[in-house]
């Protein structure tokens, strides 16, 4: 599903796919196809991979700079472009954001996922690739650690704000933010229990049968 823009380096007729047709491909204009298509043609040096702007390593210091100020929060997402008349809103992980034409300083929904495809299928394409690959792993680390922390909040009956976080990122957090909450929900059942065990315990220490008039005749 994921978008991105290729240079052709040879004529290719449109195709016809399920989520529809593709644009003609002539040298040396460039294109948008769907990431799969866009491999296909790279493996056969049919064409390159144009990587977006937020994948270059100006961009990517710049988001990890905002991830290292913001201890409490994540570095935006890309912007969600305005409805047009009549149609659907459109929101991650569907906007063209790992085009050419993409934000540069906004990592999109599959960012991690991509970068990391790219950097394996087409490292030629991308600039630096070594700087890249080093900037992506110390950001995968710092947004981590931010995911780790806001867990403390559920103590507190706060949440963990996931605004900006990407689909690999919440697969991998999701296992160990539930084993928090499972744990949390024991203990707060347990703390329940407890306190209705000492409620009981005080009512009955309460209860004087001489006082009350059920003093039993022996």
């Amino acid at each position: 599903m994921e978008m991105v823009t290729v240079v052709p380096r040879q004529r290719l007729e449109g195709l016809e796919l399920l989520g529809g047709p593709t644009v003609p491909l002539h040298p040396p204009h460039r294109a948008s196809l769907p990431l799969w298509l866009a491999l296909l043609l790279k493996r056969q040096r049919r064409a390159n991979i144009l990587p977006p702007p937020w994948f270059h390593p100006t961009a990517l210091t710049s988001i990890l700079d905002i991830e290292r100020n913001k201890t409490d929060q994540f570095s935006p997402p890309p912007p969600l472009p305005p409805p047009a008349t009549g149609e659907a809103t459109t929101s991650p992980p569907f906007l063209l954001s790992s085009t050419a034409d993409a934000p540069d300083g906004a990592l999109p929904y599959h960012w991690l996922e991509l970068g990391e495809i790219l950097l394996d299928a087409a490292p030629d394409d991308v600039v630096d690739p070594d700087t890249v690959r080093r900037l992506m792993r110390d950001l995968r680390e710092i947004r981590m650690a931010k995911i780790r922390a806001g867990v403390v909040v559920l103590d507190g009956s706060g949440m963990v704000g996931l605004k900006g976080v990407g689909g690999m990122e919440v697969g991998e957090g999701r296992a160990f933010i539930s084993g928090v909450v499972d744990g949390l929900r024991k203990i707060g059942t347990s703390r329940e229990q407890a306190l209705r065990e000492r409620e009981v315990e005080e009512g009955d220490d309460a209860y004087d049968p001489v006082e009350n008039g059920d003093e039993m005749d022996l």
